[in-house]
């Protein structure tokens, strides 16, 4: 392995990290609808769990309410128990076979603990990415022991993987900082 090598496999580790902690973020709701909220839900459909989104169309009424319109006939209570059942906070109504999910206006409270779950998943990824640096760190001191760079290549390459590690935190603290002014947004 080389050192081009070592910090190639850094860089692609760490963008899997930023790109692990977008998705995280889109399961933090704000108080705006987006039908992806209801991607981790999961509806009993013929003995095995799937996402609402394999058994009905999800979409947007406007910006506070879902419609989910359930393929089959016999989803539609299913659909809502599982949404109900949820951990979302979630209280949806049915309308003949549409099922309307309206989001609740979050409360300041509530803001403020999402935030704090956004910080705490943010420091996650974070020492997600000085791991990843760690571990790199330690391939480029393994390489210079098995004497197959130089002392100069070694501190090179450590000065590279960290201005890397210092890319992605910054980006991983945009993430963070916008996904708060979002929430705190009324």
């Amino acid at each position: 392995m080389s050192i081009a090598d070592i910090k190639k496999n850094a860089e692609a580790k760490m963008a899997k990290s930023i790109e692990a902690f977008k998705h995280e973020l889109t399961k933090i709701r704000t108080g705006r609808a987006h039908p992806g909220i209801l991607d981790q839900v999961h509806v009993d459909y013929y003995g095995s769990p799937v996402p609402i989104s394999q058994v009905a169309n999800v979409s947007l009424i406007d910006a506070r309410t879902i419609s989910v319109q359930p393929w089959e006939k016999g989803m539609g209570q299913k659909i809502e128990k599982a949404i109900r059942e949820s951990d979302l906070g979630l209280n949806p109504s049915t309308m003949g076979d549409l099922i309307r999910v309206p989001m609740p206006a979050l409360t300041e409270e509530r803001r403020k603990e999402l935030t704090k779950v956004v910080r705490h998943a943010g420091e996650e990824s974070k020492v997600a990415v000085r791991n990843l640096r760690r571990d790199a760190n330690e391939h480029a001191k393994k390489l210079l022991k098995d004497k197959q760079i130089t002392e100069d290549e070694e501190r090179r390459s450590i000065d590279e993987v960290q201005k890397l590690t210092d890319r992605t935190i910054a980006e991983i603290d945009k993430l963070v900082h916008g996904k708060e002014a979002d929430i705190l947004a009324v």
